[in-house]
C-alpha cells in the first residue's frame, strides 16, 4: 500500500469506532481495543492519535498519564493495520506522540515493547530500571522528554485500573 497524504491527527470523539476498528485489526482481538475504551472514557488524561493514509484511517496511538514520581505517560497501545505496517507509520505515531507529550509537559513516556524497536526513538530499559511496576523487566523501557528529570528519580508508578 501507498499513501499520497499520511496525516496524524488528533483523534476525537467521533473517532471511537474508527478508532476500535483499527486497534480489532492490528492485533486481531479486542483487549487492545477494550483497552483504550476504558481510557479514553476515563478522567485520566490521554494523548491520542490517528494516522490517516488518503484520509482513510490506518493507525492510532494512545499515551495515558500514569502516577510517578515525574509527569509521566505510558505509551500502549500503538497500532497500525496490517496491510500499512511496512510504511512506516508505527513510527510516525510514535514521533507524533513524542512531540505531543512533549509539549503538554510531560517529562517521561513509559513503553512495554521490543526493545530493538522502541530504542532507536531514545527509549532505555537500563533508564527505566529504578522504576517499579507489574511490567518491570527487559521489554519495560522509559525516555527522557526533559533532559535530566529521570536523575535521582526512581519508585513505585501506578497505571489507571484499565491496564
Amino acid at each position: 500500500m501507498q499513501c499520497k497524504e499520511l496525516i496524524i491527527r488528533p483523534a476525537t470523539e467521533h473517532d471511537t469506532a474508527v478508532v476500535r476498528e483499527i486497534e480489532t485489526r492490528a492485533f486481531g482481538r479486542n483487549e487492545e481495543a477494550d483497552l483504550v475504551d476504558s481510557l479514553v472514557i476515563a478522567t485520566v488524561p490521554t494523548i491520542s492519535l490517528l494516522a490517516e493514509c488518503d484520509g482513510a484511517p490506518i493507525g492510532h496511538i494512545l499515551l495515558t498519564e500514569i502516577k510517578a514520581p515525574l509527569r509521566s505517560l505510558a505509551l500502549a497501545p500503538l497500532a497500525v493495520v496490517p496491510e500499512y505496517r511496512e510504511m512506516l507509520v508505527g513510527t510516525q505515531l510514535v514521533r507524533a506522540g513524542i512531540a505531543a507529550s512533549s509539549a503538554a509537559g510531560f517529562e517521561a513516556i513509559f513503553v512495554l515493547g521490543d526493545p530493538l524497536y522502541y530504542e532507536r526513538f531514545g527509549f532505555s530499559v537500563k533508564k527505566a530500571a529504578p522504576f517499579k511496576c507489574k511490567w518491570t523487566g527487559p521489554h519495560f523501557m522509559v525516555m527522557e522528554l526533559t533532559v535530566g528529570a529521570l536523575a535521582g528519580k526512581k519508585g513505585k508508578l501506578e497505571y489507571p485500573d484499565s491496564f
